[in-house]
């Protein structure tokens, strides 16, 4: 069950998309926690997962938090900006400039999923992401969770964090583009604020193409989003699939609870 999943922030549009993301990084963060410490156990030893984090772990999950969002904001944020900047005396539209870095901060995004994707562990958790959003499709159709079935499902997924991220630098284009072209220090400051509002927005617009995905407008906003799964899903092994329908099985009973 998700930390804010029964709460009235869900509910109220912009506000729900900087929960919902706050609330998958600390998922995440904690999943993979989890499973370093679970890496470490030898087989033979039983893995106690009702584990009430302490003090110092909770620090540390909010230290990895803040690193990950202070390197994740600062290589796809500002480094766009400082290389859009440096052009400043060939470009005299703000415009332009916008757009410049905007290109930049795709490139960036497509270069280090192209990367990582060649890395043969993260490899196999695209197929494991695969694996997921097949499981996803088949209960979202009201199909058996059972492997034969899940595996006749697109390993894309419309609400994926991949079309996220991809939506993340088309609004941003939008809004910086508002901006016009302020001093650096200013500049800098509005990449740093507008994260959580570029979120929030992303996630209004991911949502309104996935809850009307019948329709040719909003199948069209999705594409892209699609395409670009590609470089983050691999077709999964049954193994793959059993261990994503397991994982669907435990969520669907966890929130039921």
């Amino acid at each position: 069950m998700g930390i804010f999943a029964k709460g009235p922030l869900r509910k109220i549009p912009l506000v729900r998309g900087m929960f919902i993301l706050l609330e998958t990084l600390i998922l995440g963060v904690r999943a993979l926690n989890r499973s370093a410490e679970i890496s470490m156990v030898p087989p033979e030893e039983t893995v106690e997962f009702q584990h009430k984090p302490t003090i110092s772990e909770r620090l540390l999950l909010g230290l990895s938090m803040g690193i990950a969002l202070v390197v994740g904001i600062g290589f796809f944020f500002l480094v766009p900006l400082f290389g859009a900047r440096s052009m400043d005396g060939f470009i005299g539209s703000s415009l332009a400039s916008n757009a410049i870095e905007g290109v930049i901060r795709l490139m960036l995004l497509v270069g280090y999923m192209w990367a990582i994707g060649h890395m043969e562990g993260i490899q196999r958790v695209f197929a494991y992401h695969g694996a997921e959003h097949m499981t996803i499709h088949a209960y979202e159709h009201g199909e058996s969770l059972d492997p034969e079935t899940v595996s006749r499902f697109p390993k894309a997924h419309p609400r994926c964090g991949t079309a996220f991220l991809l939506t993340v630098v088309v609004v941003s284009i939008l809004i910086f583009a508002l901006l016009g072209r302020p001093s650096m220090e200013i500049a800098i400051l509005s990449r740093l604020v507008l994260v959580p509002v570029i979120a929030s927005v992303s996630y209004e617009f991911l949502r309104l193409g996935a809850t009307h995905e019948t329709n040719p407008l909003a199948r069209l906003m999705i594409l892209p989003g699609i395409a670009l799964q590609r470089l983050t899903t691999r077709i999964p092994d049954p193994s793959q699939i059993e261990v994503a329908i397991t994982a669907m099985e435990s969520a669907l009973e966890a929130d039921r609870v």
